[in-house]
């Protein structure tokens, strides 16, 4: 089968791709993968055959965090581009291969699919289908609402949709031939094999969706090049006593408290006689803390695998990647969440008992920190809840079940 996957985004995002393509490639499969400048190097780590994406670098969706006006016309403006530039390259990649799976923010896929007459996988890394008893994971109302039903949320996000890529997906299936579609959304839903890609264990799902899906558990991805040095170096702060270890990362996003929280985390570690670890990640979280020998900063990407199940926990922002494998190493977290469906993760981690409930770098204070870090490092029922929830996890095997369903498509004769 000739497959061709496209992805963007942050690690998160990409690093199941590359997981995935490189076991298709191993069953015999000829694929392609198409993703972002930035992660160039590791499709050449893995020995896949890629193409570059012209209609993206990360910077697009980096660019994005800070809510002011200018930002959201850039998104506006960034979004619009990115869709155009799909139809453009990705129509003739799309022709020479079988099948298109694409995750769900590839908001022309659907169209590109009915297109080029190609079934499409619509991938998720959370429950994006419409339905009755779950809220859209991509707005701060991860939970049931008291008052309003999961449907009002959908249609609010529906319309946001619409009027973001609506108007620049029909222009471009106009100029192609096509009839406009009314609801994007409902289009990409319905028009597409859903395919989950996180653990039933620790997303949640709707036995009610109306739409062809299934779901296989997250891909992990524990085969990143990395330098061993570096890891020994980690280990050695690890193993310098018998302390615990807490280990702190915004991964791939930032926020401009950041470093007064990493002040106030190293601060009441080195109170509670804690260690404290913090992932550099893209924003560069933690530097300025680089002479405290009771804090490490890892400036450099490690395998999650390798580092988490040798602390105690975890606070990070929320990313579905993090969450599930902090999960998977059965230790309790704590979700600082940024934006998407970081509050999501945060809102399931804290409902199964994995860690306390999370808070928002720019309002939580002082003292309610240090009371968190308290409960999150010591609290006896997050360890064994989380214990729990990592045997349920590491039984998933995600890469397998995905390429097990990808093989059961059925293609047009």
């Amino acid at each position: 089968m000739k497959i061709l996957l496209v992805t963007r985004g942050s690690q998160g995002d990409v690093y199941p791709y590359l997981s995935v393509a490189a076991e298709l490639q191993k069953r015999g499969h000829h694929i392609t993968l198409s993703l972002p400048q930035l992660f160039e190097q590791q499709a050449k780590d893995f020995g896949v055959n890629y193409k570059l994406q012209e209609f993206d670098d990360i910077g697009g969706l980096i660019n994005t965090a800070a809510e002011t006006k200018q930002q959201t016309k850039h998104l506006l403006s960034w979004m619009r581009r990115v869709i155009d530039m799909q139809f453009k390259q990705l129509i003739p990649l799309l022709q020479e291969h079988d099948l298109l799976i694409a995750s769900n923010t590839e908001f022309a896929a659907t169209s590109l699919a009915e297109y080029c007459g190609k079934p499409v996988i619509r991938t998720a890394f959370g429950p994006f289908i419409p339905g009755k008893r779950i809220p859209p994971p991509a707005m701060p109302f991860p939970k049931p609402h008291p008052i309003f039903k999961p449907a009002y949320f959908w249609k609010i996000l529906n319309i946001t949709t619409n009027f973001m890529v609506k108007k620049t997906i029909n222009k471009n299936r106009i100029a192609k031939g096509m009839k406009p579609i009314d609801n994007f959304r409902l289009h990409a839903v319905s028009q597409s094999n859903n395919y989950l890609m996180y653990s039933r264990y620790l997303g949640s799902t709707d036995p009610d969706w109306p739409y062809q899906w299934d779901i296989g558990g997250y891909c992990f991805n524990d085969h990143l090049v990395y330098k061993e040095e570096v890891y020994e170096d980690l280990m050695n702060f690890i193993r310098q006593d018998e302390r615990p270890t807490l280990f702190f990362t915004l991964g791939s996003c930032n926020d401009k408290h950041r470093d007064r929280f990493c002040d106030w985390l190293s601060d009441i570690c080195e109170k509670q006689g804690y260690k404290l670890i913090v992932g550099f990640g893209w924003s560069g979280a933690g530097k300025h803390l680089e002479k405290n020998t009771s804090v490490y900063i890892l400036t450099q990407a490690i395998p999650h695998t390798l580092i988490f199940p040798q602390c105690s926990a975890v606070i990070h922002h929320g990313g579905c990647g993090t969450t599930h494998s902090v999960a998977r190493a059965g230790i309790p977290q704590m979700v600082v969440p940024l934006l998407l469906d970081q509050p999501y993760w945060s809102y399931r981690v804290s409902h199964l008992g994995a860690g306390p409930e999370g808070v928002k770098i720019k309002k939580v204070s002082y003292r309610q920190l240090e009371e968190k870090v308290r409960d999150l490092m010591t609290n006896p029922l997050y360890k064994q809840q989380a214990a729990d929830l990592g045997k349920k996890i590491q039984s998933e095997n995600g890469i397998q079940a995905m390429c097990e369903y990808i093989e059961t498509i059925q293609l047009p004769q």
